[in-house]
């Protein structure tokens, strides 16, 4: 039976009534790719991580480590895409989980996931306004406050949520477009050049050197962090044209696109400058000067001038992805009632453009609250905001990541045994989940060291405390709701279109 453009009905137990509908067919294959990977910030984590692993982790076995993350998320996804062609929702691991490991872990994991993002715009935001402020005075002598910029970058992530997907994509191919171009750039440029000072140097990508230097857990879990959002595509899914289909290649796609392009550019950056003067110039004062170094020298000053602004849009474009990342999670637990008085305010949708805009007004205010609390207690936007909320977000998204590995598990053993295969639904979630479990290690064991000045900070000692706070929030009002409410317990997670149910 079609579905009314407006309305989409509730597919699990119980009588939830009608719901409010994203709007459909609005992004295409090429659209949800952007929309994900926009939230990886290629030159933000080019730029910004790629100096710290050369300088703190593993030296130049930075590329291999991207080599090795590329391959172990290949791995997650290969299961997280199976599940993608039989569930189709806005909450993504929320559904995922729900249906997997049942409904109460699933709630779990949709606050965490929600948590996580709802965390990541404000840090964004704090990247943003340093990117900005800095450039603005280095090339026009121009000083305008940070605050300023991150007022008008939140002005712009609540337009682009109110008005839908469509107008955030369009954004997006621009900002990400004009930021690969000139990383590719300063790449090929190398390249063509026959590699750097020394020549071309296969050290930085073999994947041995990805377990050496002073600290390759730090760098391999730059590596990972790199890749954050990148299963936003799933959110994606009931706004797409056949989901089914769209969903697991965007999310491929996106992985080994994004994976051979960090390989690439942070290859071509290390041999462009050499092995040793890489590390000494990401040791340095200025790390920056290990990317604007082989661009100066190899495509021209005015493309750095130009990497520069692009640090800025780049930032911009990835706190845009996690703010409607956000807004849809957000969406995702209104609809359903998990508290009723959220079902007519975030689970709402607009009316003409299908959008979750209260959703989105909702993570503006959030957004803005954290941005003056850290503002309050004195913390710089860079060093401070971005840094402390990115890894509180990273800790809580990579927790969800290995619970939904788990999931795909159960979920074809119980739901569609017909469907099961040795690698697809077994051993590459199998592998998936126990690798993302590492890596939560790997991040519990370094953070003080990706803290930099920040090391001390309250924020940083209860940041575990604070995933799991969320987490156990999850699991009791589940069972509260279990025992008081179990028709709107029925509800969790299982709000999902008709035409695309689980099946």
């Amino acid at each position: 039976m079609a579905v009314d453009e407006g309305v989409a009905r509730e597919t699990g137990a119980g009588d939830g009534g009608p719901v409010h509908r994203l709007k459909p067919n609005a992004v295409g294959l090429l659209g949800v790719v952007f929309m994900a990977v926009a939230t990886a910030a290629p030159i933000t984590a080019m730029t910004g991580n790629v100096p710290f692993m050369v300088s703190s982790g593993n030296g130049v076995g930075a590329p291999a480590s991207y080599l090795v993350a590329m391959v172990v998320l290949a791995i997650f996804s290969v299961g997280f895409t199976s599940m993608a062609k039989h569930i189709t929702s806005t909450g993504a691991f929320y559904g995922f989980i729900s249906y997997g490991l049942g409904r109460t872990v699933g709630l779990a994991s949709g606050l965490l996931a929600t948590f996580a993002y709802m965390v990541f715009e404000p840090a964004l935001i704090g990247i943003f306004s340093t990117f900005a402020t800095t450039t603005l005075s280095d090339q026009t002598g121009l000083h305008v406050p940070w605050w300023a910029f991150a007022v008008l970058m939140l002005a712009v992530n609540a337009t682009g949520t109110w008005f839908g997907v469509s107008v955030a994509e369009k954004l997006l191919v621009v900002l990400l477009a004009t930021e690969v171009t000139v990383l590719a750039a300063m790449a090929v440029s190398v390249a063509l050049h026959g590699g750097g000072p020394h020549g071309f140097t296969f050290a930085p990508v073999d994947p041995v050197n990805a377990f050496k230097g002073t600290s390759a857990g730090l760098g391999l879990f730059f590596a990972f962090w790199s890749w954050v959002g990148f299963e936003s595509t799933a959110m994606y899914g009931e706004e797409s044209r056949d989901p089914k289909k769209i969903i697991p290649k965007a999310t491929m796609i996106s992985v080994l696109g994004v994976g051979v392009f960090y390989v690439l550019v942070s290859w071509m950056a290390i041999t462009g400058n050499g092995e040793a003067e890489a590390v000494r110039a990401a040791s340095s004062a200025n790390p920056l000067a290990m990317f604007f170094d082989p661009t100066e020298r190899y495509v021209g000053h005015w493309a750095v001038d130009v990497m520069q602004w692009l640090m800025i849009t780049g930032s911009l474009a990835c706190g845009m992805a996690f703010h409607n990342c956000a807004a849809r999670y957000l969406y995702a637990l209104g609809r359903e009632g998990v508290l009723p008085s959220l079902r007519d305010t975030i689970g709402r949708t607009h009316a003409r453009h299908g959008s979750p805009h209260l959703a989105g007004l909702v993570q503006t205010a959030v957004s803005a609250v954290l941005i003056g609390a850290f503002w309050a207690a004195g913390k710089d936007p860079y060093t401070g905001t971005y840094v402390l909320l990115a890894i509180l977000g990273t800790m809580a998204i990579l927790v969800v990541q290995a619970v939904c590995s788990f999931a795909v598990l159960v979920y074809f053993r119980s739901h569609h045994p017909e469907s099961r295969h040795w690698f697809r639904t077994f051993t590459a979630p199998l592998l998936g989940g126990v690798a993302m479990l590492a890596v939560v290690v790997l991040l519990v064991s370094n953070m003080g060291v990706a803290a930099g000045p920040e090391s001390g900070s309250l924020v940083l000692k209860a940041t575990p405390w604070l995933v799991a706070l969320v987490a156990a929030l999850g699991l009791g009002y589940a069972q509260y709701l279990k025992r008081r409410s179990p028709e709107r317990y029925a509800l969790l997670g299982r709000t999902v279109l008709e035409e695309t149910k689980e099946r």
